[in-house]
Parts: C-alpha cells; structure tokens; sequence
C-alpha cells in the first residue's frame, strides 16, 4: 500500500485548465464514491479550489493506481490524456505528506501564507468523511496536516503581515482606529478586490459596511456575504460623512470622491478623520484629498511598499515553517511505517488469546473433575508455554538448516534473546 497525490494547481497550469479540471463541491461527494470504485484506490480525498484540484489516495500499486486514477479523472471531466497530462504532478509517500503539510500552512499558495486553504483542506476532509472514503492513514494524514498547520502559525510569523493590497490596507485601517466595533466603511467598487476587503473587515469586526457600486445588485450580492448595505454610487455623497474607512477599487476611467465631496463630509463629520485607500488605477481619488487635514489618504502604491515588506517577513517564516514540517514528515513516515505491522500483531495477539482461552477451558474441566489446584497450574504453565513457543521454534529451525542467519539474528532482536559469547 502506498501514499499517491495526483493533482494541478496555480503553477503547473493557466485558469482555464484549473476550471476544467475543478470539482465543485455539489460534485465531490459523487466524484469520491466514484473515484473509491477504482480497482487500485483503497482511500481517497479530492481538494478542489479556484487555485488546485488534488487526489489524494492509499493505492495497492503506484504505476498501475497512477494510470488508474488518471484515466478517472479524465473520463469525469469527458476530458482527453493530452488535456491533462502536460499539467499533472504527482507526489508519492513521503513527498505526499510533505505536501499536504505545506498545503494546510499555505507554503503552496499564491499567496505566501494564506490561511484559506487551511479551511478548505478541512472542508475536503469532511467531504471524504461523509463519503466514506477514508481510512486510518488517509485519516490521520488529515488530522496531522491540520495539527502542522496549527504549530506553524502559533511559532511562526507566518501570517502576522498582510501581503495582499485588500488585507494591507485593513492592517493599515485598524493601526489608526483600533476597534472597529463602533466605526463604519465605505466600499466603492464590486470586484475581487472589494469583495476581499468587505471579508478582512469583516473578520476584523467591523461594525457596518455600505458597499456602493454602479450595479446596486453586484453590491448587494458582496454585502450580503458580509452583513452589510449594497447601495449605488449615486448614495455616496450621504454614506461617506457616515464612514471612517473609504476603500474604493472601481474600473472608472475618472475620479468619484473629488476634493470637494470629501471636504463636504469632513464639515459633516466636524473634521473626525477619515482613512481612505485608493487601490484603483486609474485613481478613483482625487489626489488634492490628501491635502486635506483629517484625511489619511493611501494609494495603491504605497500599499505595494507594505507588501514587499510583508513578503520578506512572511519568507523568513516559511524557512521556519519548513524545519517544523520536516520535523513533522519524520514522525508522520514513522507512525505509518508502523502501521504496517498492526495487523500482524493483532493476528499474532488474537492467536495467542485463542490459545490461552483453549487452555483455560480445559483447566477448568480439569478442576470440575478434582484434579489437584497445583497439578492444573502445573498443566496450564507447560502447556501455554509449548502452545506459544512450538512454531516459532520449528521456524528457527528450520533457518538454521537453511542458513538464514539474518533470520535468527531477527528473531534474538524481536524476541530479546542476548547474543551467547
């Protein structure tokens, strides 16, 4: 039995492969009672994300299980090899766990760090759960990598420094307010940016959020993931003396907050500041605002200067990252290695257990007919400990008429016989 990923990510392949390729989650429970039925799969997980779709599988051979689960996941998709295999990967045993572990603490990300996909390899987790496609090492490869992932982010600073513009310029938002509990925002735009940004805010406790945008239905659509307002940009003029944080990300080709809406709102607000962050280009801000007191105006350059900065912190962390991790496969590789004798040792356990049960039944008919207590301990004692040690015996034996020493060198180890002198 052996470990096997199988998958295409962000690096190996552009966006309209990963879409062709992508489970989505409505499909996974049927694709894994699918995927299960292959003849070499004794175990299997998918992940699937906008990023990657990862099979993970306990396969009985590896080149034969590869071939298999390949031909699969092409007849899933009505997909041909040639669609494929330029952009498929495969990790096998250790290099499987070592993946899956810098997978759970974004090492494999786009984004250095990020802490998403940690959710989604649980969501996946789940999905094999109620499927019923896991075993016991699939299983604790699962609970392992969520563990690792859970050590690297309490030891390192791996996800201390935002290092995308949406979460630097929450970061930044929260250094100058503190708690957002009783503060509002304003987002202009409807793009992943935005939408982005409406989640950092959230998740930062923010106490409302207004998104405002030329289709008040794309708006509503992000607010609504957020608890928030969607509105038109035509209510921005009433929404921004109501807001602390402006962050705007639209597709105009000319500025929406001019010099004098923004002064307008300051007198409203009686010069309370306002934080406002541009990540458009072209700029949806005027860039007089930023000569007015009481305004903190940043654009998407400035926030860039951040990142790289973040970048370099969050690299030193993945090296830290990296030493927890091989740290981790060593003993995973270890606790798996072991598995492979659980079943002989129950077998060998379960025997013995059946022989002694044999011996004690005919003990106690021995004492039922009033033979003496210290002649059955007598007949208990020998007997077991002819049960216990005649095959083994036979076999060494016969090693040593066949010259297996390595064979009696094994057995003094297991057995913990001292070599003679």
């Amino acid at each position: 039995m052996s470990l096997l990923t199988l998958g295409i990510n962000h690096t190996t392949a552009p966006v309209e492969i990963r879409e062709r390729v992508a489970i989505h989650e409505q499909n996974l429970g049927h694709a894994l009672k699918k995927l299960i039925t292959v003849p070499q799969v004794d175990e299997a997980a998918i992940i699937s994300t906008c990023n990657r779709t990862e099979l993970y599988c306990e396969v009985n051979h590896v080149d034969q299980g590869k071939q298999e689960i390949l031909s699969w996941l092409n007849s899933f998709h009505n997909l041909s090899s040639n669609d494929t295999q330029p952009y498929i990967y495969d990790h096998l045993e250790d290099s499987v766990v070592r993946h899956i572990f810098r997978v759970a603490c974004g090492l494999d990300s786009m984004v250095l760090g990020e802490p998403q996909i940690l959710g989604q390899l649980k969501s996946a987790y789940q999905d094999a759960v109620q499927a019923d496609t896991l075993g016991r090492n699939l299983n604790q490869l699962f609970q392992r990598s969520f563990n690792v992932a859970k050590k690297v982010r309490t030891n390192t600073e791996i996800g201390a420094n935002p290092v995308s513009v949406a979460s630097a310029a929450v970061s930044l938002s929260k250094n100058i307010f503190g708690d957002f509990k009783n503060h509002s925002a304003l987002l202009l735009g409807a793009g992943e940016t935005i939408e982005l940004a409406a989640e950092h805010l959230k998740s930062a406790g923010i106490g409302n959020i207004v998104v405002a945008n030329r289709s008040v239905e794309r708006a509503q659509i992000i607010a609504d993931k957020v608890g928030g307002h969607g509105v038109s940009l035509s209510y921005v003029a009433e929404a921004l003396p109501k807001s602390e944080i402006v962050i705007t990300a639209t597709a105009s080709t000319l500025p929406i907050l001019g010099k004098g809406l923004v002064e307008s709102a300051l007198k409203q607000r009686k010069h309370k500041p306002i934080f406002m962050v541009d990540l458009a280009v072209p700029r949806d801000i005027e860039p007089e605002v930023a000569k007015l007191s009481d305004v903190y105006l940043y654009t998407i350059d400035d926030l860039q200067n951040v990142i790289e900065h973040n970048l370099k912190s969050r690299q030193q962390a993945a090296n830290e990252a990296e030493s927890i991790i091989d740290h981790e496969v060593q003993e995973f590789s270890l606790w798996l290695r072991g598995q492979g004798v659980v079943d002989t040792v129950r077998a060998y356990r379960n025997k013995a257990e059946i022989q002694r049960d044999e011996i004690l039944e005919k003990a106690q008919k021995m004492l039922e007919q009033g033979k003496p207590t210290e002649e059955v301990l007598q007949f208990i004692a020998h007997t077991l400990t002819n049960k216990l040690t005649h095959e083994p015996t036979e076999a060494l034996h016969m090693a040593g008429k066949q010259g297996k020493n390595e064979l009696i060198d094994a057995a003094r180890i297991l057995l913990n016989i001292p070599q003679e002198d």
